[in-house]
Order: structure tokens, then sequence, then C-alpha cells
């Protein structure tokens, strides 16, 4: 099964066609805005790089978050409009469950994997998985110094708030891997998902609401 897998949901953006355990087509750039403009020319990017239409792909999938708000919406809104023209089935991920897949084997080597996503305020969304990785705990809003609640022994952490969350955990290790999701990983976890019906609904996991003030009433 081929699958063409979209990112927008923190400081990246990316997209790749991954078919059987090989990446076809890839492109990832990192940016804290203009995902808006950027994602669909990658995705038309990889299509042609592969030379496949979207009638040779069997799934699309997409991160729900956590993440920046916006982000997620611009990637949700590609994902299911080219779900909708294309008639294909769309699949969501977790933004901690893409980070977490790409930490290093070694890494993980006899550690849990603490996911720790920028949420744009004090707290930060964290999760822990074991070295599968699996999760093994929810996605929580924790500020850095109460991390321990969920990494205490040797943890490797992950994400693009790592650094804040790091001198919280004296075992802790800092993950090689860049700190946001890419679509690669994102195209794998949602094939191994489809296949046993574990895949998220393509929804925003967003756990709060927006950083908006609406106006008052005008008098």
């Amino acid at each position: 099964m081929i699958v063409l897998a979209m990112d927008s949901s923190t400081s990246a953006c990316s997209a790749a066609l991954w078919s059987d355990g090989h990446v076809l087509a890839h492109r990832l750039s990192v940016m804290v805005r203009g995902q808006s403009e950027a994602l669909m020319p990658m995705v038309a990017e990889v299509m042609a790089e592969a030379g496949l239409a979207f009638a040779d792909l069997g799934l699309l999938a997409v991160t729900v978050g956590p993440g920046a708000f916006t982000g997620l919406r611009i990637g949700l809104a590609a994902a299911r409009g080219l779900a909708l023209a294309s008639g294909l089935p769309l699949a969501g991920v977790t933004t901690t469950a893409a980070v977490a897949a790409g930490v290093t084997e070694a890494e993980r080597q006899g550690r849990n994997i603490l996911v720790a996503v920028d949420s744009r305020r004090d707290e930060k969304w964290l999760q822990l998985f074991n070295s599968a990785p699996a999760p093994l705990s929810e996605i929580r809003a924790l500020r850095p110094d109460q991390a321990g609640e969920l990494g205490q022994g040797p943890v490797v952490v992950a994400g693009d708030a790592a650094p804040d969350i790091l001198p919280h955990l004296p075992e802790a290790i800092l993950a090689a891997a860049a700190g946001f999701p890419d679509a690669a990983l994102v195209a794998a976890l949602a094939a191994h998902g489809w296949s046993r019906g574990q895949c998220l609904p393509p929804e925003p996991l967003y756990l709060r609401d927006a950083d908006v003030t609406m106006p008052g009433k005008r008098v």
C-alpha cells in the first residue's frame, strides 16, 4: 500500500510517499510560519518525483496534534480536501507518536521515551512511550518542572520542547532526532495502524482552546 502523509503541526512542514517500508519521495522544511503556502507544493513535488497519481495511492495520513493551532488546521484542511477529491481514506496520527518514532533504536535501548511538544505556554504537551515505542501515558499538559511525574528513571527526551524538560530529569538524555514530526514516519505509523484498525480519525487533537480573545459586545 502506498501512503501519502503530511505534517504541519509544529515547527516544520513535510510531505512524503511511503510504501512497504520504503520512502518513495520526501520533502521537509523547518518553518515556524508559512506552512499554508508550502504544504500543497510539497505534495505536488513528491507525487511528481515518484511519478504517481492519486489513483495509485491506498491511504492518506496526517498529524492530528497536539501542536500549533493554526498548523494543525492547515494540515488537516489539506488532507481532508485531498481525501474528498480522491475518495481515499484518511488516517490520523498523533504528533507525539510521530516524534517518538524518530528516536533511534540505540537511544531507546533500556530507556523510555518522553516526548515534549511546545505548546507556546508554560505547560508543554508530554507523553511517555516505552522503547517499542508504545504509549505508556496519556498526553498531558505539564510544566517542565512536573515532567518527573511521567519520566522518572532512564529516559530519552524528544520533541521541540525537550530542551526545556531535560534540566528537570537528572537521568535523561536528549534525543538526536529533530524535535518535530516527519511525514515519512507519519506514513509508516498510519500504514501500521490502518492494517490493525488503530488509526485516529482525522480530527484535531487540540486538548485545549485556542489562544483567541473574542471581542466584547459594543455599546
